[in-house]
């Protein structure tokens, strides 16, 4: 990056970090056991000897060439773990220093035993059983098998039903932040949206907070759909201040229905998008994070840093939730723009070559040798 935004980051870092802990962050509302694959290309004898595809197009090419006849892949299982873009996020701000109490689907009656750490670190309450997702890793990108008909479960009334209303408006109240996220794939989060913006936030102070919104690929939902998910999150700028976190494919598919130039996606390109996609919202910020870096814009202007590129990543499933953990973790320090870009794909950059989410420490040490 032409500015060294590292070196001002690890300082930012280092002298407001221990700040972190009396930042309440509230996350929700989904929940996944994700089952990390491989699809095998070829095979070698019994357990992990095999070759596996190494990327998604020669894969694409085998599931084509089988169309009119039949294939066989085999799925090969490295471990399964917690997931959902609720959870991933909330975890790598719990492992950053942040307090985070988390609401979601993580089993119902009882929560499912891989998220019983989870659940008890962050006082979880829980509305639906866990959806499950079949995650396809490849070297450069991942294809996710989901099954999250459980999410329809997810509701204003499960919401109230589960944790009271009086319950709920406190933990608004006392949250600095309040991350919903995977609207995508839970069915009903725009009429969550509208509730929570009539029947909840209104009753709340006027002390400083902030929220964070992820989409998590919409590219299955009708765009009249997205439109009016888009146009719930923007009301939320009325109570304080909206951050609204995009990869690259979102961020091109939510420009496509604000009819948003997204044609370039250069470096420039990726800032012109962001900074029109905020201001057809009327938001504090919207980021975009392709693979290569990150941009983000607000009401001061546009940046972008470029990110530690890993040709072969330990894991890629919940880099994003935790590039979006790392860039509000920043945003709730109060760190500039660019340094809160660097802190999001400094997080994300430790934990796909690592598979786990940094600490604040380590966080330091990656910040200070890449």
């Amino acid at each position: 990056m032409a500015t060294d935004y590292k070196s001002a980051t690890r300082e930012a870092l280092e002298r407001l970090g221990p700040a972190l802990g009396q930042k309440l962050s509230l996350v929700g509302f989904d929940g996944f056991i994700d089952r990390i694959m491989h699809a095998v290309k070829e095979r070698h004898g019994l357990g992990a000897n095999y070759v596996a595809f190494d990327s998604l197009k020669p894969f694409g090419e085998r599931i084509l060439a089988a169309a009119g006849k039949s294939t066989n892949v085999e799925l090969y299982l490295l471990r399964e773990q917690l997931g959902g873009n609720g959870p991933l996020m909330a975890r790598a701000m719990l492992n950053a220093g942040v307090p985070v109490r988390y609401v979601g689907a993580l089993g119902r009656p009882a929560i499912h035993p891989i998220f019983t750490d989870f659940a008890q670190k962050t006082t979880a309450i829980s509305l639906a059983n866990p959806g499950i997702t079949h995650a396809l890793e490849f070297s450069d990108g991942k294809l996710m098998l989901g099954e999250p008909a459980s999410m329809e479960e997810l509701t204003y009334a499960r919401l109230v039903e589960t944790c009271s209303e009086a319950a709920l408006l406190d933990l608004l109240e006392h949250a600095d932040l309040i991350a919903l996220v995977n609207w995508t794939q839970t069915p009903h989060m725009t009429e969550l949206f509208d509730d929570l913006l009539t029947k909840a936030l209104p009753k709340l102070s006027a002390r400083p907070r902030r929220f964070f919104f992820d989409l998590a690929d919409p590219a299955k939902r009708p765009r009249e759909e997205l439109r009016a998910g888009l146009a719930a999150i923007a009301k939320f700028q009325k109570f304080s201040d909206a951050v609204l976190g995009l990869n690259l494919s979102e961020g091109q598919q939510t420009a496509a229905v604000l009819d948003v130039p997204f044609a370039d996606v250069t470096t420039g390109g990726v800032q012109q998008a962001a900074a029109g996609i905020r201001e057809k919202l009327g938001i504090g910020c919207v980021v975009i994070h392709p693979l290569e870096g990150a941009a983000c814009a607000t009401q001061e202007g546009t940046w972008w840093v470029d990110g530690p590129h890993c040709g072969k990543p330990a894991i890629t499933t919940g880099g994003g939730d935790n590039f979006n953990a790392g860039f509000m973790t920043a945003h709730l320090l109060g760190l500039p723009p660019p340094c809160c870009l660097t802190t999001a794909v400094s997080v994300s950059g430790f934990y796909v070559r690592n598979a786990h989410s940094p600490s604040l420490a380590e966080l330091m040490g990656f910040l200070r040798e890449w």
